[in-house]
């Protein structure tokens, strides 16, 4: 079995971008991305802060808006708006979950696509769909692709599954694995039977927010399982959506949480932060 290291993979990434943003500023551009955070979800206020943090150690200026609970859904579009219009900024990203009396896909419709470094605007998921490199991807699936290439591991003609719908994760994934020749399927909530599909495949991709889903008596010798998921436990102790203990004894690679995904997802949205900014160059 071996581990797919992200966080060693995410702070070489870092170092490269750290590089590339000096030559920027030799050109007279500072990367710039502004984060907007809506309440205070404290699972939301985490991860403002460690984005903040990667945007300073790689030399990416941040701006972090940090708004009220109550702030009105028109107040956020028009601070959106200013930002869209601000040639200093290069990447906007509003933090998710919003409060229940906004939009969410109205809020990130807002954001001009050229600056969506999350990869959520429909422009951009109309040219993954497409199969084209010219907007931005989502963070999450593309750290995952950058992850399996650098372990070189080849994805054409493999039977993926892939747990978990969503439009941040499942659904983007599934796409980027079409469109580098894999067999896919998607499973949720819904589906009758998870394990008649998770024994078969030869990749797995968890990301529904639940703890032990994927267990050893559903997976086959040699998988390789990725594992998205985020949970706490009682005890502090911060774990994925895979048993690992006993998943990994069958597997031939395997992501750790933590330590797998997250730290690629940090460093892809600031990849596109740099693309943005070079964009401008052009």
């Amino acid at each position: 079995m071996i581990l797919l290291d992200g966080k060693a993979l995410s702070l070489k990434i870092k170092e490269e971008l750290k590089e590339k943003n000096q030559i920027l500023k030799e050109q007279g551009m500072q990367t710039c991305l502004a984060v907007i955070l809506v309440g205070n979800n404290p699972a939301s206020q985490t991860y403002v802060n460690s984005k903040a943090k990667a945007c300073e150690a790689c030399g990416i200026k941040s701006l972090v808006y940090h708004l009220d609970e109550n702030t009105t859904q028109n107040e956020l579009l028009a601070l959106i708006n200013t930002l869209n219009y601000d040639d200093s900024v290069h990447g906007i990203l509003v933090q998710l979950p919003l409060p229940s009396h906004i939009n969410k896909n109205l809020i990130l419709e807002s954001i001009i696509s050229s600056k969506d470094v999350d990869g959520f605007h429909p422009i951009n998921v109309g040219y993954l769909n497409l199969g084209l490199e010219s907007g931005f991807l989502p963070c999450t699936p593309l750290g995952v692709m950058r992850l399996l290439k650098s372990y070189e591991i080849t994805l054409e003609g493999l039977d993926v599954v892939i747990i978990g719908e969503s439009n941040i994760v499942g659904r983007p994934m599934a796409t980027m694995f079409l469109n580098a020749g894999a067999t896919v399927s998607i499973c949720h909530i819904k589906t009758k039977d998870l394990k008649l599909y998770t024994q078969r495949a030869d990749l797995i991709v968890v990301a529904a927010g639940c703890v032990n889903l994927l267990r050893s008596d559903m997976v086959k010798e040699g998988v390789i399982v990725i594992d998205v998921g985020i949970n706490r436990l009682e005890n502090g102790k911060i774990v994925g959506d895979v048993d690992f203990e006993n998943v990994s004894k069958k597997a031939s690679f395997i992501t750790p949480v933590p330590g797998g995904v997250g730290p690629m997802t940090i460093a892809m949205l600031l990849e596109n932060t740099v693309r943005s900014a070079k964009n401008r160059l052009k």
